[in-house]
């Protein structure tokens, strides 16, 4: 009998991003066995074939690892080349996470010159992402979003879009929970949407147009 707690938990051991969006591109782009896709992802295994067949994770668009500054090319190949192997997460020291002090948030001037790169990045992979969520996570200003999101920056032309986590502008941790709670908030919704169009033109038993006392005469 297969153990579902078999995971080792996130205290030891560091996933990606989005980890189900991982799994689902990894299954749609490489020849990984469900094994080593669990493993990278931190899901179990029976779960990862769930996404396969499309039961589980149907409405999660797939999110490229290799984009994300995750995974590289080189280490998917080794890997679809020994089943045995499991796939290694890139780690960078900004990605580990901090305890976040309270207060606006203090970039070093040898930083801030990389934000635009990173507003870049936010808006191209996860429009989803506020200008508020994104003013608070790496320390900058609305007016900038709104630029950068509507091209006018002046130096747009110029950005090359940067993981903010790769620049050292936030922890991995921080991007994650932004991105956890904005999936929360739209799978809430969704289910909203869907139990108030169940509900729509259905009438209680006890109202039906069927419901009239067979005695009484017409």
């Amino acid at each position: 009998m297969l153990k579902l707690n078999s995971i080792v938990s996130e205290d030891q051991m560091e996933y990606p991003l989005m980890r189900k969006a991982t799994a689902v591109w990894l299954l749609d782009n490489t020849t990984l066995t469900f094994r080593q896709i669990a493993t990278f992802c931190g899901l179990h295994e029976l779960e990862v074939s769930g996404i396969a067949d499309g039961e589980v994770a149907g409405g999660i668009r797939g999110i490229d690892p290799i984009i994300n500054s995750q995974l590289t090319v080189d280490e998917i190949k080794k890997c679809e080349a020994d089943e045995g192997l499991d796939l290694l997460l890139y780690k960078n020291p900004a990605a580990v996470g901090e305890k976040k002090s309270r207060g606006p948030k203090y970039t070093p001037l040898s930083k801030r010159q990389d934000k635009p790169a990173a507003i870049a990045w936010i808006v191209k992979f996860h429009p989803e992402i506020t200008d508020g969520q994104i003013s608070r996570l790496i320390g900058t200003t609305k007016n900038t979003i709104k630029a950068i999101r509507e091209r006018t920056h002046w130096n747009i032309n110029s950005l090359t879009p940067t993981d903010p986590v790769m620049l050292g502008l936030c922890k991995q941790i921080e991007l994650q929970k932004v991105l956890d709670k904005i999936q929360t908030k739209e799978t809430n919704e969704l289910r909203a949407n869907i139990s108030s169009e169940t509900d729509i033109g259905v009438m209680e038993p006890s109202k039906s147009l069927f419901s009239e006392n067979p005695d009484k005469e017409h």
